[in-house]
């Protein structure tokens, strides 16, 4: 009785479910492979776009101005920024430029490229001062220049601190008379430092051995 009711068991059991047949992974349709992984091929325009380098010279630039501009035409207003920049290399170069763009960055890049352009020379004397007493002027704009002893640093204003560290001198006294525009004060800067005199002129001029 018992081994007929094992047979019983066994045939009342139910079968198991057949397992299907493994799916058969797609084939990459042709040969074809995305633009990126192509061997030999274009790299792609934005993710290996190179960044324009900037010229590598001893010359440091400083912002010294950014100004909002604009102007009416007759479909509204149009919006822009000017830039003053100063660039020198702090051994008796300097220049400085004003550039207008329609964005803060494009107005700084076409500023310090014209600054570099046009650069001015000035003598130092011992102390890394300027050699005499000098007034420079432009349109209503009056900037007196005084060397000064070593130690003293430079006693100036923003325009004028940023033209006198940029071009190399670390000891004098300034004073600004007149208009305060930015743009004037670094040409009547630029106007007094480009009349100095040397040390050996001075002392001809003053009769003196």
């Amino acid at each position: 009785m018992a081994e007929e009711e094992k047979v019983v068991a066994q045939e009342a059991k139910p079968e198991a479910p057949a397992t299907e047949a493994p799916k058969e992974e797609r084939a990459p349709r042709g040969d074809r492979r995305p633009h990126g992984d192509r061997k030999g091929g274009r790299p792609d325009k934005k993710g290996d776009r190179k960044e324009r380098r900037e010229p590598k010279d001893d010359m440091e630039e400083r912002v010294v101005f950014i100004n909002r501009v604009s102007k009416t035409v007759k479909g509204g207003r149009r919006m822009k920024f000017t830039a003053l920049v100063v660039v020198g290399d702090h051994k008796g170069q300097y220049g400085f430029a004003l550039a207008k763009a329609a964005e803060v960055p494009d107005a700084i890049k076409k500023a310090s490229e014209a600054a570099r352009k046009k650069l001015y020379t000035i003598h130092l004397v011992k102390g890394n001062t300027i050699s005499h007493e000098i007034v420079g002027k432009y349109g209503a704009c009056n900037v007196y220049l005084k060397p000064a002893p070593e130690g003293t640093g430079i006693i100036a204003g923003g325009p004028v601190r940023a033209i006198l560290e940029l071009a190399g001198v670390q000891n004098v006294c300034s004073k600004v008379y007149g208009s305060r525009a930015p743009i004037n004060i670094i040409r009547a800067t630029n106007q007094g430092l480009n009349n100095l005199k040397s040390y050996k002129t001075m002392k001809e001029l003053r009769s003196k051995e």
